[in-house]
């Protein structure tokens, strides 16, 4: 096996890896959903917990009586009405996409895709989960890619250009139309293998960028262990 087949069936086992973990966009929705309530639910213990200890603290000095009662009250229920009301994270837009920074816009991305699975018919929203798992294994790699790479502006303009257009461009075709043959060519169909093309095209740019850090690995071996020998021939 060759030094390049070694290195894409090393990226291919991350990714099979992955896609063994891998779970459906909803269920990845769901435990962001789950963790967002559990910290608004902290904020909410916090602030029971200041007042609580404020109040405390107060009555060691003055009585707080029944009207030091009912402020306290009041100041709790102000508290947990205020953090329950609280707005959550901002709703994701196809037009958003373009202005999210790019270590931010798999998980972005993949945040809009799971509101476009209810419009999307099974075939796609299967190829959608598939595109999330690849979304996750691409996000830590971009963490350090410069925005101005060519590989950077090319993963910015499959993400939050071609994949939008594909999915608003289907769902802006009326239903009754979408499984209609039309000059040779079916939307439902089109929409199918467009994503299956973008699944694999994300899976490549991981491959890629996966094959660019172990070059950049074997070059930093091949440096030690140069270093490694200059320094045991100054030793002999």
């Amino acid at each position: 096996m060759s030094r390049s087949d070694r290195v894409l069936a090393d990226a291919e086992a991350v990714l099979r890896r992955h896609s063994e973990r891998g779970r459906s966009l909803s269920a990845r929705a769901r435990d962001r959903r789950n963790a967002s309530i559990m910290r608004r639910l902290g904020r909410i213990g916090g602030a029971i917990f200041v007042i609580l200890m404020g109040a405390m603290i107060a009555g060691w000095f003055l009585p707080l009586g029944t009207n030091g009662v009912m402020i306290v009250l009041g100041l709790l229920l102000i508290a947990t009405m205020f953090f329950a009301l609280l707005p959550g994270d901002r709703p994701v837009s196809a037009d958003t996409l373009a202005q999210t920074e790019l270590p931010a816009l798999p998980l972005k991305t993949e945040i809009w895709l799971e509101t476009q699975r209810k419009a999307l018919p099974a075939p796609a929203v299967t190829l959608i989960d598939s595109i999330g798992v690849r979304l996750e294994t691409l996000a830590p790699q971009l963490e350090r890619l410069n925005e101005q790479n060519p590989a950077a502006l090319e993963i910015r303009r499959l993400l939050s250009d071609h994949l939008p257009e594909l999915v608003t461009g289907y769902q802006s075709i009326p239903a009754p139309m979408r499984r209609e043959e039309r000059n040779g060519r079916v939307p439902e169909k089109q929409l199918v293998e467009g994503l299956g093309v973008i699944e694999a095209e994300i899976a490549r740019m991981t491959e890629n960028l996966a094959s660019g850090d172990l070059d950049k690995l074997a070059t930093q071996n091949r440096f030690l262990e140069l270093k490694y020998q200059e320094a045991k021939d100054l030793g002999r």
